[in-house]
């Protein structure tokens, strides 16, 4: 089964879980029924660790640690603050999805172009060119992914 299957189906399961069986809607509420609460993602069907190893199937690996996680908006930042531009979590949201991209991919060319897509700014829009496409490929597989 592809990944993308795997993540389509925890996704459904989970709105299935989170919407439930419930009463036709009726324009007056009865007195005698109180309104519940949506259930909270502590009252999921899904465990977490269900998600976790859906998420490593999918070849996505989990958020890094708050100390790595400085270590590789640093490394980005040295490289050019406008990588991250004041968005850490967009910074490392694009960095563990640079981690998906490159399980498959083994070419280190099309590695370095996907980088280059992904990683853009409101000053790059086509992205900060192969050279720091190649130093920022670098900080994530050191700092998010080193097994990739």
């Amino acid at each position: 089964m592809r990944t993308h299957h795997i993540i389509a189906l925890l996704t459904a399961a989970g709105l299935l879980a989170l919407t439930g069986c419930s009463e036709a809607v009726t324009s007056e509420p009865k007195p005698d029924h109180k309104v519940a609460a949506p259930p909270s993602a502590s009252q999921s069907s899904i465990a977490p660790e269900a998600l976790s190893s859906a998420a490593a199937a999918a070849g996505i690996p989990p958020s890094p640690a708050p100390e790595q996680r400085a270590i590789y908006l640093a490394a980005l930042n040295k490289i050019d603050p406008e990588i991250v531009n004041g968005k850490d979590d967009k910074a490392v949201s694009r960095g563990l999805s640079q981690c998906q991209s490159m399980k498959d991919e083994k070419d280190p060319t099309k590695r370095v172009e996907s980088t280059n897509r992904r990683f853009i700014s409101p000053n790059h829009p086509d992205g900060f060119g192969p050279t720091k496409a190649a130093f920022i490929l670098a900080a994530v597989q050191t700092n998010l992914c080193p097994t990739y």
